[in-house]
């Protein structure tokens, strides 16, 4: 046993130092390129260019035209990487939300500058698109880093974008590892710059008191569809996990059986996006392995890791201190946590991280209420899941642990602008009293001006007072 743990780890710095010799390598490449192409960016932007809005229009209309071109490129890619259905891709990734573009020519505030996105790979278009809108809009300059863990997707927003939109002001870089995550921040620390950062966390699905059959019925269709049909579980604003009291707890269950094979069908792996790698197949997999967490699984658990398939799973009751109930699961594993009063929901949110999203599926107003005024998530959903990315009038962000900054739809704008305050005024009035040399009665005039008591001014340079 000893023997093949020193092998394992011998294999592991072999591996580790073949690793950081080639990222050396490509690093020195890429690094080089990398400047070059930065210094291009950073003169397009001192040249004024990207202020024009004329150029930010035209910028913003080559994207909708390369969404429309490439829309089968795109959907191909992403089958590749991800194993993602035609119906779901053109439901996240297809189309830009109309109300990130802007709707007059008068755009006051100013541009961060030249600006860096990371995309993500379980939403590889839209995670990139929506904030290069933003980006574009506020008349920034802008390097694209797509995720190296989907790989088509990546190479095919690489070659496209230069090809729509305009290469002197944005780029898209390939390439990475999730270390450039860390050193990206620390950078942006050291050089006290401005970051907005999405994670994640466990986001709950809150159920109570839904008497009528067809309320119950449309909950459990949304909660399905916002777990396992979200990129198969592997979303940060998916479904985590489910509380509801232990009454109602059977009937959730058959429901939710139910709606499985309603909209997977009896063999789901046709139907659902695969797990992205092995490694995070592997992660998935020892979450089972605990046995407390394996003998909760009441439906489903069945693994295929030559596929990357895992099948809809559901969990009733793990245990509380199990990897699974204190990590974000990002797949396809459910677990219901049951409590003997609903209020107690308020108290386990509480006691948790913060998370990214909340869902909460009741009539009941005062538990409504009680949730806005007692818990605190990025967003807060009544009787829908998921809904708030694609509502581009409010915006998507977290809050502590699931992240800080915000954007969409318009808050994408202002995210990458600065708003300069501009103040003008008159050499024709002016306050005498605001100057030194002091006295007692400029004090006076002074305490009146910050009350905005004009009146008091009025009676005080006239020698009169109040009544």
């Amino acid at each position: 046993m000893g023997e093949t743990r020193s092998t394992a780890v011998v294999i592991d710095i072999r591996e580790s130092e073949k690793e950081r010799s080639r990222v050396e390598r490509m690093g020195s490449v890429v690094g080089e390129n990398l400047e070059r192409e930065v210094e291009e960016l950073r003169e397009t932007l001192r040249s004024g260019k990207t202020k024009c809005v004329n150029w930010r229009r035209s910028q913003l209309k080559a994207m909708l035209a390369l969404l429309s071109d490439k829309e089968e490129e795109i959907f191909m890619a992403l089958y590749k990487d991800l194993g993602k259905p035609h119906c779901e891709a053109y439901r996240d990734e297809a189309k830009l939300p109309v109300a990130a573009f802007p709707s007059t020519a008068e755009i006051k505030p100013e541009p961060l500058g030249l600006v860096l996105i990371f995309s993500t790979w379980n939403f590889p278009f839209g995670l990139a698109f929506e904030p290069l809108i933003g980006a574009i809009a506020a008349g920034n300059t802008v390097v694209l880093k797509p995720s190296e863990l989907a790989p088509t997707c990546s190479s095919l927003l690489a070659t496209a974008i230069p090809m729509y939109l305009d290469s002197k002001a944005i780029k898209v870089v390939e390439g990475g590892s999730p270390r450039v995550g860390r050193i990206v921040m620390s950078a942006a620390v050291k050089h006290l710059t401005p970051v907005t950062l999405e994670l994640g966390g466990k986001c709950p699905a809150v159920i109570y008191s839904l008497p009528r059959s067809w309320d119950r019925k449309v909950a459990i269709k949304r909660i399905s569809a916002g777990k396992y049909g979200t990129c198969g579980g592997q979303a940060c604003i998916g479904i985590d996990y489910i509380l509801v009291d232990e009454e109602f707890a059977p009937t959730l269950i058959e429901l939710l059986k139910t709606w499985i094979k309603r909209m997977y069908g009896e063999n789901p792996r046709d139907s659902m996006t695969r797990i992205i790698n092995k490694e995070r197949f592997l992660r998935l997999k020892n979450l089972l392995k605990d046995p407390a967490v394996c003998n909760s699984i009441i439906h489903g658990g069945s693994l295929d890791e030559d596929n990357l398939y895992i099948e809809p799973t559901i969990l009733l009751n793990p245990p509380l201190e199990a990897e699974i109930m204190t990590d974000e699961i990002f797949g396809p594993l459910l677990p219901i946590i049951t409590l003997k009063k609903m209020e107690d929901s308020i108290e386990f949110i509480n006691l948790r991280p913060k998370p990214l999203a909340i869902y909460v599926f009741t009539n009941d107003n005062t538990l409504k209420r009680r949730m806005i005024n007692e818990t605190s998530s990025g967003n807060l959903a009544f009787n829908d899941a998921v809904i708030q990315y694609a509502c581009d009038t409010i915006p998507f962000g977290g809050v502590g642990q699931s992240g800080f900054g915000r954007y969409h739809g318009k808050f994408s704008f202002d995210t990458f602008s600065h708003e300069k305050g501009v103040v003008s005024k008159s050499f024709l009035t002016e306050f005498w009293f605001r100057f030194p040399p002091w006295t007692a009665n400029k004090l006076q005039l002074l305490r009146l001006g910050y009350a905005l008591d004009y009146f008091g001014i009025v009676l005080n340079v006239l020698g009169l007072k109040r009544s």
